[in-house]
């Protein structure tokens, strides 16, 4: 055991205890923080989330393994710098390679850019925790208080890790900025152990890296013109239309504003929801409604012009989505617009019974309706709050066999009795995917003007209702808060807007 003891005189408690405690918690920055570096590429779903997750633990297992190998057969103390530079220089370069996969426009490429970018610094910084428990092991009297005291201290260290990007990084640090931020400190701790150490040999060649990172970093804009805590968000301008902005919610276009003109609609999906409420309302009349997802606010500024004294209620979850709609809207809000920044699903619980004439469903994160707004019982709460003569409109996006377009119809049927399903031709007959409007009521729907208003907005989109829908919706399930597997029903291959 004399070696052992050499090796463990070589590193102090406090040394291990933090480089075990920092290390296990970047493995989760990098986890979490590659969850939205995906996002705009891959989308905020299920599958992307399991991938994330599926890849982090196969890096820790490999790099426990691999790390407890190593100390085994070389000396673990000249381990611990190399592993903390080339995963720092890793993570730091993270955005360079992940961006510039993506605008090669390989799929095969970013996947693999991706996989490297979470497998990479992860098997690395997973290795550091069994060499450093290698080290400390000076007698086996003490194995298991060694063992024990620095594996808690690495779960404490992912926790940490977890709760601070979760909470703080995220919502104040660009993406690109916590990688290229978290990488430049391993790589400063990696000269620190390495000097420690006295085998300044290496030095010279971590100085290399760092350059190199930085270099990395500035190469790697984000993209957007801030990052909120679940977007990358920017607003762009309408090449066509001087006043025309458009937001972009990682890489997809979510809204469509008309400084100058709140009247104007673009996107096809509020043009027919707009139709839709001219149908159902005499024209003119002020409405009580309430908007799930806040966008632009395209829908409720066309409702505070075209129908004065109009209250809309929106709940929107990202903060910085609402800051953005603002600052797009010359600092104020239209007339009549209350924001509140909080997640839809709670605020149903809150709506008034009978209280609302319209209520808009328009929420997504990428390309998903999220599956606790898509439920039985999120509807059911949305069907309570309306009045006497109220209607239900959402917006929903889907593709190939439009499988959970089909269940979120079948949904709305089981809690209105009278629904309708309002898309372009080739959508309806599941040729394309695209944009679909699902209309619900307790009374029926006068779909001859809904159609007429497609005709005056110049939209060529079809409507299906009655035996037609029943059919369309075929045998699709019935999404519940127990069995929703919006993400598993979704085709996200195309972009809609």
């Amino acid at each position: 055991m004399a070696d052992e003891a050499a090796h463990g005189h070589d590193l102090s408690p406090w040394a291990a205890a933090a480089l075990v405690f920092g290390s296990s918690a970047a493995v989760l920055v990098v986890e979490l923080v590659a969850l939205r570096l995906l996002a705009p590429h891959y989308g905020l779903t299920l599958e992307t989330n399991t991938l994330v997750i599926g890849l982090a633990l196969t890096a820790i297992a490999a790099g426990t393994w691999a790390g407890g190998w190593s100390a085994d057969r070389v000396a673990p103390r000249p381990l611990l710098g190399p592993l903390l530079g080339i995963s720092g220089a890793a993570v730091a370069l993270t955005p360079a390679v992940v961006r510039g996969a993506a605008a090669a426009g390989d799929p095969g490429l970013l996947l693999l850019a991706a996989t490297l970018s979470i497998l990479v610094p992860g098997v690395l910084l997973s290795a550091v925790s069994p060499v450093v428990i290698k080290l400390r092991l000076t007698s086996l009297a003490e194995t298991g208080t060694v063992v024990g005291h620095l594996s808690g201290l690495g779960t404490v260290g992912a926790i940490v890790g977890t709760v601070v990007t979760g909470f703080v990084l995220v919502s104040r640090v660009p993406v690109s900025g916590i990688l290229v931020g978290l990488g430049v400190v391993l790589l400063v701790t990696s000269v620190v152990v390495q000097v420690a150490g006295r085998r300044g040999r290496s030095d010279a060649v971590l100085g290399v890296v760092v350059a190199l990172a930085g270099l990395g970093a500035a190469a790697a804009p984000s993209g957007c013109d801030v990052e909120t805590t679940y977007h990358c968000l920017a607003v762009t301008a309408d090449p066509d239309r001087p006043d025309g902005r458009v937001l972009v919610l990682d890489g997809l276009r979510h809204s469509y504003v008309d400084l100058a003109d709140p009247t104007y609609l673009d996107f096809a999906y509020v043009r027919a929801m707009a139709s839709v409420v001219d149908a159902a309302f005499p024209a003119g009349e002020p409405l009580a409604a309430y908007h799930l997802g806040a966008g632009g606010l395209t829908l409720p500024r066309w409702l505070a012009a075209t129908r004065p004294g109009t209250s809309s209620r929106v709940s929107e979850i990202d903060a910085g989505v609402v800051e953005a709609d603002v600052r797009l809207l010359g600092g104020e809000l239209p007339d009549g617009v209350d924001v509140a920044v909080e997640d839809g699903r709670l605020a149903i619980d809150d709506l008034a019974p009978d209280s609302l004439d319209l209520v808009v469903g328009d929420a997504f994160g990428g390309v998903s309706v999220p599956w606790h707004l898509a439920t039985r019982e999120a509807i059911e709460g949305l069907e309570a709050g309306l009045g006497e003569g109220g209607v239900h409109v959402a917006n929903v996006i889907d593709h190939g066999p439009l499988a959970f377009a089909r269940a979120y119809v079948r949904t709305t049927s089981e809690v209105f009795d009278e629904v309708a399903l309002l898309a372009a031709p080739d959508v309806l007959a599941g040729e394309d995917g695209g944009n679909l409007v699902v209309v619900a009521s307790r009374e029926p729907l006068d779909l001859e003007a809904v159609a007429a208003g497609f005709e005056e907005r110049e939209l060529d989109w079809g409507v299906l209702a009655g035996a037609e829908l029943a059919a369309w919706v075929d045998d699709a399930p019935l999404l519940t808060d127990d069995f929703a597997p919006v993400d598993q029903l979704l085709t996200p291959y195309g972009q809609a807007g």
